[in-house]
């Protein structure tokens, strides 16, 4: 059997179906004469692999969607995926399934910290993380990422160990590939954050959810695969929802090593009130895991090329605009700051006059006001018409 669904340059029309990035964000700007084009949330906009399609239609044919619980198979297509792709290989015991990483990250903080504890996170980063910890009543502490002269991003670790003795830390949330910045940390940086909190005795959330996207001679390297005694001080968040578009199927696979902390973990879950995730998650899941590899590649290779050409675009017909080509994930993080512009002005800019839904920085931290965000994960021709209109309501017929 082959792959069908491998022409990502196909527009598939998304409106009318539910969709938060479409549907439910209607542009409330009413001085906008274009249809808006939506690269903000990420999701993409290219259909999953035709495996998973059919497997779900076979599902379905079944007729019953009653509770439903993860056979073997199941657990043998995550393991292999992520030995494959990882060389890490964890327990089926380790595993446990959620709606979504985001639940996962809020059952950990409630999980491992009590209300007033402080838990440490890198900004800017992706916005959920700030709320989870905020609406559970714990203390949002920040290790504000750091840049080079040519905009990578760094860790600062002084900071990094120094506000986690002042601010007594007891969680640190890690963004491994990191939304939005795309850094994807090395070993060295990994060690010396997991070593600062094995010393002070600071559990670890690693959100990895974006690891299937790396790029170049980068790697993605499993915290919990460095050391037996990383993996028993780390919650892993992995999911197939980025890689093969599922989000809305609600399935996520959370792998905890440490029994008392997965006890812990699985005992808030029940106090929530959530047990058996959604049936044809399990079904999709499974699917993309065993039989989606070239899918997996040939988007990979496609997302790539778009991410150059916003790179190269960038460079040669927006000055003043700075990116740095992300190491990891489909998203593209945009500094626009050398245009000297405030916000809001930038924001009526980019949403009146050039018609983009794109997401602005500050949401990510105060380090990210003057940035926006970018999906690149979307057909060629959309992206190219999103840049031009970006070029024409910044510079017009100015000179450039």
């Amino acid at each position: 059997m082959v792959e069908k669904n491998l022409d990502f340059d196909k527009i598939t029309d998304r409106s009318n179906t539910g969709s938060l990035k479409y549907d439910m964000s209607r542009s409330p700007v009413k001085d906008c004469d274009k249809e808006m084009i939506s690269l903000w949330v990420a999701d993409m906009d290219f259909p999953t692999s035709s495996f998973v399609i059919d497997a779900v239609k076979e599902r379905t044919a079944h007729g019953i969607f009653g509770y439903t619980v993860p056979e073997e198979d199941y657990y043998k297509a995550v393991v292999g995926w992520m030995e494959e792709h990882y060389s890490y290989r964890p327990e089926k015991e380790w595993i446990i399934t959620t709606p979504g990483v985001v639940f996962a990250l809020a059952m950990a903080v409630r999980a491992l910290t009590k209300e007033g504890d402080g838990v440490l996170i890198q900004p800017p980063v992706y916005y959920p993380f700030r709320g989870v910890v905020k609406s559970n009543r714990r203390r949002p502490v920040e290790n504000v990422l750091v840049q080079d002269e040519e905009g990578r991003y760094g860790i600062d670790l002084e900071d990094f160990e120094r506000k986690i003795v002042e601010e007594q830390v007891k969680l640190f949330i890690l963004c491994n590939p990191h939304n939005p910045v795309g850094r994807v940390w090395t070993k060295e940086e990994l060690c010396g954050m997991a070593d600062i909190c094995l010393k002070h005795k600071v559990k670890i959330i690693s959100d990895e959810i974006h690891a299937d996207f790396i790029y170049g001679d980068r790697k993605h390297t499993v915290l919990a695969g460095l050391s037996r005694e990383y993996s028993d001080n780390v919650i892993t968040c992995t999911a197939p929802s980025k890689t093969f578009n599922l989000a809305g199927l609600q399935i996520s696979n959370i792998v905890i090593s440490n029994g008392s902390i997965r006890k812990a973990f699985l005992d808030e879950m029940e106090r929530s009130g959530y047990s058996q995730v959604n049936t044809l998650g399990l079904t999709a899941c499974q699917a993309a895991y065993e039989k989606g590899k070239d899918y997996y590649e040939a988007l990979k290779k496609y997302i790539k090329s778009n991410i150059d050409h916003i790179y190269d675009f960038v460079d040669r017909e927006l000055p003043g605009v700075k990116m740095y080509k992300p190491e990891g994930t489909y998203l593209v993080w945009l500094d626009f700051r050398g245009l000297g512009l405030p916000r809001k002005e930038l924001e009526r800019i980019i949403t009146e006059e050039a018609g983009l839904w794109l997401d602005e920085g500050s949401i990510f931290g105060r380090s990210g006001e003057g940035f926006e965000r970018i999906n690149a994960a979307c057909p060629k021709s959309v992206l190219e018409e999103a840049l031009q209109r970006l070029k024409r309501a910044l510079y017009g017929g100015r000179e450039r």
